[in-house]
């Protein structure tokens, strides 16, 4: 009787596990495609119009993104785009990082899930103000002659062993392959580099179609005059351009490269990016809405760069050569006035966009969102715990000393980011008082101390690389060099560090003891606060400092909040062990630093600041509920 009443049943479900197989095969294959004659985008055979916003994963900590994600959704986007940052994924050689602010797949998985599609841009040169352009500084190390996005066979094996690490984890998201990742970039803006490297291009396009076959479209962007080296045959060309009263101007250039198909503008700009020691960039709203206007009534796809900006933790920002040997080194913040601000909270330009979108797509059927609320604490007052130049602090802090005859590179030892303390003798038998220190080739910053004694600050953004010195002043030279970011657009090889001769009065000097502080991991801090020394000239001592605190929070509900450096010069936060980034008061436009809520916890809170080159001697900061620029 049990086998007479199972047979029917089993028999039903072949029947209509049959059925389910032959309905699927006769359903046609997703396919993101582009109709040429008809100058748009297909999906699934249906012309299909983009409006995207650039968020990238690594500015924001993941227990933000869904929220952040579905604001976006909530303006009306339905596609986030996103590079890829190859120095997060492979800091080391070899050493690859997946968890955490690293987790690309969970990014992608959330954003389907917030029913959005997805552009990614893997570069390998993303540019996006991180250090380097997002190429990890170890190529410098590894090749010193290394000669980036060209057709150099060692950079080419980098590449491809990058890529081959990469692409097998994004191909079961690709369009094709029943994932939300709808295109895919070649390069980036590489109409813009010298080098102009067609051969180059060429392996990049093979190597990519290796990966993502015709299961998403392919395709370049650059600036509008800047195709000719930018563009690649048999690959979409697209734009990127700002605010306008005449985007045909832009398309035309477009149209010599791209005579039918889809017009796309790749980055559209409703803000823009700041360096330190310079205004707050802001673009007007009513602007950015009339020229989206303008381009949605052509039709265009449009990618707005930044939808929501970020943060720039830790070591990460990058630089730029603003003019000749002119740098400047982006800010920690990358809000870029973006619609969505630093925090991920809508802005007066967010609600101006998504009434446009609502009109020309319909509702997103998602609430649009709320500010959130920010959060103030009590003032938090630190103590000064040493000096990094001090004996304690090169035991605890410093990753490896060697000496050589000339200054060596942060590269050539290896190194991110942090310092590097260059120490030498001076001559004596000066003949004239003061004498003049020059520092050649300086990559960035230089803290200069003679025997422990401040002296002066040389500069790379200043172009100062003299200062006069006494010869009362001792005979140890100690020349502290920060790295500020390396340069981001157009690549040069920025090495960091003291790139060419010390002199004293045009002699050179020779035999350095080199003592490296890369500061990029938590774990030697801790050493240092936990072992505390037990000599007063330890806690004395000259050169950048340490202080510490801690803090209390004692609600269950937790905050962002903006760390308030107001008496501090210049340095570097930690809170939790979470490096936060840099603070630059005395130059600004950037007062205060963003604190996202989720590194903080309820009960006891530290925080330690490294300050570079101010004595402290009232330590203390707040945590206030609004950022502050100048």
């Amino acid at each position: 009787m049990i086998a007479y009443r199972v047979l029917p049943l089993l028999a039903l479900c072949l029947s209509g596990w049959a059925a389910t197989i032959e309905a699927a095969a006769q359903q046609p294959p997703r396919k993101f495609d582009i109709d040429f004659q008809n100058d748009t985008f297909t999906k699934d055979g249906q012309p299909f119009q983009f409006i995207s916003g650039s968020f990238h994963y690594f500015r924001a900590l993941p227990e933000s993104w869904r929220h952040i994600l579905r604001s976006m959704r909530a303006a009306g986007l339905n596609t986030v785009m996103t590079y890829i940052e190859w120095s997060l994924h492979e800091p080391m050689p070899g050493q690859y990082q997946w968890e955490g602010i690293a987790n690309l797949e969970e990014f992608i998985e959330i954003a389907q899930s917030e029913n959005l599609f997805v552009i990614l841009r893997p570069g390998p040169y993303i540019c996006a103000e991180r250090d380097m352009g997002g190429f990890p500084h170890w190529l410098l190390t590894k090749y010193p002659s290394i000669k980036l996005r060209t057709y150099d066979t060692d950079y080419l094996r980098e590449v491809q062993n990058w890529y081959n690490q990469l692409m097998p984890r994004l191909v079961r998201y690709l369009y094709g392959n029943g994932g939300p990742v709808i295109m895919v970039s070649i390069e980036n803006e590489y109409g813009s580099f010298k080098a102009c490297d067609g051969q180059y291009m060429q392996f990049l396009k093979n190597l990519t179609v290796h990966f993502v076959q015709d299961k998403a479209v392919l395709f370049t962007n650059d600036g509008p005059e800047l195709l000719k080296c930018g563009s690649i045959p048999g690959i979409l060309p697209t734009l990127d351009f700002g605010i306008t009263n005449n985007p045909n101007a832009f398309w035309q250039q477009l149209r010599k490269y791209l005579p039918k198909g889809p017009l796309v503008n790749a980055e559209y700009y409703p803000g823009w990016l700041t360096h330190w020691m310079e205004p707050t960039a802001r673009v007007d709203a009513g602007m950015v809405v009339n020229t989206l206007k303008l381009m949605l009534n052509q039709k265009a796809n449009v990618n707005f760069y930044m939808f929501f900006g970020g943060t720039n933790f830790g070591f990460t920002a990058g630089a730029n050569d603003v003019g000749p040997g002119k740098y400047s080194a982006d800010i920690t913040s990358y809000d870029y006035d973006a619609p969505l601000d630093e925090a991920g909270d809508p802005t007066p330009k967010y609600f101006a966009i998504r009434k446009v979108l609502v009109e020309y797509f319909g509702d997103p059927g998602v609430p649009a969102p709320v500010k959130l609320p920010k959060m103030t604490l009590e003032t938090v007052w630190l103590e000064r715990r040493g000096s990094m130049l001090s004996k304690h602090g090169r035991t605890m802090l410093a990753q490896k000393i060697v000496t050589s005859v000339t200054p060596v590179s942060f590269e050539a030892l290896n190194q991110h980011s942090g310092f590097v303390l260059y120490e030498t003798q001076l001559p004596a038998g000066y003949n004239r008082d003061p004498y003049t220190l020059k520092v050649e080739n300086l990559h960035d910053r230089a803290y200069v101390h003679i025997d422990g004694t401040f002296a002066g600050i040389l500069s790379r953004e200043t172009n100062t690389n003299t200062i006069p010195l006494s010869v009362g002043l001792g005979t140890r030279l100690q020349l502290l060099v920060e790295s500020q970011g390396r340069i981001n657009y157009n690549i040069p090889n920025d090495f960091k560090g003291i790139l060419g001769t010390v002199t004293v009065d045009a002699k050179p000097l020779y035999n350095w003891t080199i003592t490296s502080f890369p500061l990029d991991s938590y774990r030697y801090l801790e050493n240092f606060l936990t072992q505390q020394p037990t000599e007063q000239e330890d806690l004395d001592g000259a050169g950048a400092q340490v202080y510490y605190g801690t803090f209390t929070i004692s609600s269950d509900t937790i905050y962002d909040t903006y760390l308030y450096p107001s008496v501090w010069g210049k340095g570097l936060v930690f809170i939790n062990g979470f490096n936060l980034g840099r603070y630059w008061p005395l130059a600004g436009p950037q007062i205060t630093l963003y604190v996202p809520r989720h590194i903080l916890k309820k009960g006891n809170n530290q925080i330690v600041m490294i300050e570079y080159q101010q004595h402290i001697q009232h330590p203390y900061v707040q945590f206030i509920d609004k950022p502050i620029f100048m």
